[in-house]
């Protein structure tokens, strides 16, 4: 589970407007008939306008839905990339407001998604009982119930009934712990285990009988029992057998490196190397083939220092990761939608397109242009706006005089459009590594 710059479980973002300036586009040019540039307007506005009337919906935006649909009533329709209408997200989150909004705009009751769920079978899913309610009284009917608020995962969950790993939960002391981190699903606490200070992603109890939360919950200890590297944060264990259900892990002393940024402003070129090499270390190791896992969230909150002294960090937080058998290593992953954080959100996963291991080398990218220049504030929508400018090719600008010019040229390739023509982690930490050596002590590079 991990919570986006705009407040959403992802189990639910790029750069802020005001930064994120008229630089150019990022593309090989061309002209283009008159008739085309039309057609290509019209696909952009559609595109937009069905992602932001699912993103007003999904933030219980009720005010931002009913202007949506007096400039066109169509929306109330609009599907996404899982053929989801805004009341199958409506009725999910058990937001009353909207979907009486909907409803009233002739929402389509027993819409269907692609695995044939309607609008009230997700709410029985989700046990949103008033939802329920609402939606049995204007005619919805229950079908499917095959889980359409979550993602097929490429890798069964369903684990044995007994691991190594299995901790009984009275061997975690949580007497002097503290909360470190909140979402939809559960918690993270700093408890103690063994004597050892460890890290507890706790599910709330409410949801240990959820069988779609079981499941991600399993998915995500299944990924963290194979991962073993000095830049992913370690899987200590995890309570499976009992309620609540609980994953264990090593506890980093030195916070999030968004925390970190957000104290220090711009990075020096050399802690700026030294923690991209840290990030590409880690992300090169899971992005191994023929067993890829693709991150989906590599984000500064998802990386962690090892102490306060900022020595070393660590990759964390697989709660949205995939682990994908592939054939080759051209091979395009049939992963599609909005999943992630919309700050760092390759433009291919905006658009709703089939993508692959590139959309962490963009998030990269994001992250190291904010190394350099510093982390830029973030309120309201601004995440979804900044994302949807950076779909449509618009990248930041550099401003500070002090940028290494090496970074720079890494930072511009990683969120190349096209994902082909980002490098992979591999070729990174060649870039890294040379950027590295030539750093003289007295480095004019901001050292």
């Amino acid at each position: 589970m991990s919570t986006d710059d705009s407040g959403n479980n992802s189990s639910s973002a790029a750069l802020v407007p005001a930064i994120v300036e008229d630089v150019g586009r990022d593309g090989s040019g061309g002209s283009s008939s008159s008739a085309e540039a039309v057609e290509k307007n019209k696909e952009k506005t559609r595109v937009s306008k069905t992602s932001l009337i699912h993103w007003y919906t999904h933030q219980n935006d009720v005010a931002g839905v009913r202007k949506l649909l007096r400039e066109d009533p169509t929306l109330v329709t609009a599907r996404d990339y899982d053929s989801r209408t805004p009341l199958h997200v409506a009725s999910l989150h058990g937001w009353i407001d909207v979907a009486k909004c909907l409803i009233e705009c002739r929402a389509d009751i027993n819409a269907l998604d692609r695995w044939k769920n309607t609008p009230l079978a997700d709410a029985e899913g989700a046990k949103k009982g008033v939802m329920i309610e609402l939606i049995r009284s204007n005619g919805g009917l229950s079908f499917g119930q095959n889980g359409s608020h979550f993602e097929p995962r490429p890798v069964p969950p369903p684990l044995s009934n007994k691991f190594d790993w299995e901790i009984e939960p009275t061997e975690i002391d949580f007497s002097n712990s503290t909360i470190i981190g909140k979402g939809s699903f559960g918690e993270i606490i700093k408890a103690s285990w063994r004597g050892t200070t460890v890290a507890v992603k706790r599910i709330l109890p409410s949801l240990s009988g959820d069988r779609f939360v079981v499941q991600d919950f399993r998915h995500e200890v299944k990924l963290l029992v194979k991962l073993r590297h000095p830049n992913i944060v370690q899987f200590l264990g995890a309570v499976m057998e009992n309620k609540p259900l609980m994953l264990i892990t090593e506890f980093l002393r030195g916070g999030d490196l968004h925390q970190y940024m957000r104290g220090k402003g711009s990075l020096s070129t050399s802690t700026t190397v030294k923690f991209a090499l840290d990030m590409a270390r880690g992300m090169a190791y899971l992005h191994n083939e023929p067993n890829v896992i693709v991150h989906r969230d590599l984000k500064p909150r998802n990386v962690l220092l090892v102490n306060s002294a900022a020595e070393h960090l660590k990759v964390g937080d697989f709660g949205l990761s995939k682990l994908v058998k592939v054939q080759n290593s051209d091979d395009v992953y049939k992963m599609t939608g909005e999943t992630g954080s919309y700050r760092y959100m390759a433009p291919e996963v905006f658009k709703h397109r089939k993508y692959d291991k590139k959309v962490d080398v963009f998030s990269f990218g994001m992250i190291l242009y904010e190394m350099l220049e510093g982390v830029p504030p973030m309120t309201g929508n601004e995440p979804y706006q900044a994302a949807k400018r950076v779909a449509d090719g618009f990248r930041p600008s550099f401003h500070s005089k002090n940028v290494h010019p090496g970074l720079k040229e890494l930072t511009i390739q990683c969120w190349a459009s096209d994902m082909t023509k980002r490098p992979t982690f591999l070729e990174i930490l060649k870039v890294l590594e040379k950027i590295k050596e030539s750093l003289p002590s007295d480095s004019q590079w901001g050292m």
